[in-house]
């Protein structure tokens, strides 16, 4: 017998309703329930997923879903209403504001954190330390072997610098810190990731790499812990451990322009200043009021949210939100 297509549709249907209330009514969207995309730079990745996984264990009605992309693609999914919720190096600038503006959209901004950019080379490098200058000269092209940047067994061998991405705040962030918005020398080369950074460092002894603070930290006995003893920490304890690096790799400590002593990116250096490589992470929210986007939102510029940003090796950085009405 030949079936009807409405028919069809409205079997369909009753099917689909049965189903869900096999399992229960359905998820809503509310600050603590429902799904929300977050459209994040992907060198801070680290710090995005601990911020998920306390989140959605408060929480077990919400759902996040993290996309990881450069920055330039997070600031343009915002612009372009593809999410509401970013995670990026810098703000908005007046441009972007004006943008969100005659959209009719609200918008909150924050600095969450203070981050900084590690330098990372592979353990069998000589070297131990650079200064503004020495990076200057290997970004420009002035040094393109190591012999040129410091005495070492790898004097004869070409200096490869490698980025998490050609869009990445990170690469932004030393553009412009160093070129003045120019462009890099022929020997710096982008890859997909952080990971893939990590795997050149660790592969080439005459490469250099450029990552978040957030990466190149370890702390094995949180790794051992579990959700619960996290949650239960972060909530009766206000003290944080000092926070040691990876051994994967050989971090190198930095020396300011006007500086006698180079430091490495551990949080008291960050904090006052005598690590020069330091930067801010923003979360800007353009979600309305009451929905699980602007929910994470406040997670992640609450006390909670900002203890998981300090147990990363980085700064908490809570500063008032700047909160932009909507134009009608």
């Amino acid at each position: 017998m030949k079936r009807n297509p409405l028919h069809i549709a409205v079997i369909a249907m009753v099917v689909s309703l049965a189903l869900a209330s096999c399992n229960g009514q359905q998820r809503t969207n509310s600050s603590t329930s429902g799904i929300a995309k977050v459209n994040c730079d992907e060198s801070f990745r680290n710090i995005l997923d601990q911020e998920i996984e306390v989140f959605e264990y408060s929480y077990p009605d919400a759902s996040i879903m993290p996309r990881y992309m450069d920055e330039a693609a997070a600031l343009d999914s915002l612009l372009h209403r593809h999410c509401d919720l970013i995670i990026t190096s810098r703000d908005l600038t007046d441009a972007q504001r004006d943008i969100l503006k005659k959209q009719g959209r609200a918008y909150r901004s924050r600095k969450i954190a203070v981050d900084a950019v590690a330098i990372i080379v592979n353990k069998n490098n000589d070297i131990d330390e650079l200064s503004m200058s020495d990076l200057r000269d290997i970004f420009t092209g002035k040094s393109m072997r190591w012999g040129q940047v410091f005495p070492t067994k790898l004097k004869n061998d070409s200096v490869i610098v490698v980025f998490d991405g050609s869009g990445s705040g990170v690469m932004h962030f030393m553009k412009e810190r160093f070129l003045d918005g120019g462009k890099f020398a022929g020997n710096v080369y982008a890859q997909k990731s952080t990971d893939d950074v990590f795997r050149v460092i660790q592969s080439r002894k005459n490469a250099i790499g450029f990552v978040g603070v957030s990466w190149i930290t370890a702390d094995l006995k949180d790794a051992e812990r579990t959700i619960e003893e996290k949650v239960v920490d972060l909530k009766e304890k206000n003290d944080v451990s000092v926070i040691d690096f990876t051994d994967r790799i050989k971090v190198l400590a930095i020396r300011g322009d006007e500086q006698v002593q180079a430091c490495k990116p551990y949080q008291a250096y960050i904090n006052d200043g005598s690590y020069p490589l330091f930067r801010t992470i923003w979360a800007i929210d353009a979600s309305a009021g009451g929905t699980l986007d602007h929910g994470f939102f406040s997670f992640l510029t609450g006390v909670i949210g900002q203890k998981i940003i300090l147990q990363t090796g980085i700064l908490p950085a809570a500063e008032p939100v700047r909160y932009v009405e909507a134009v009608k």
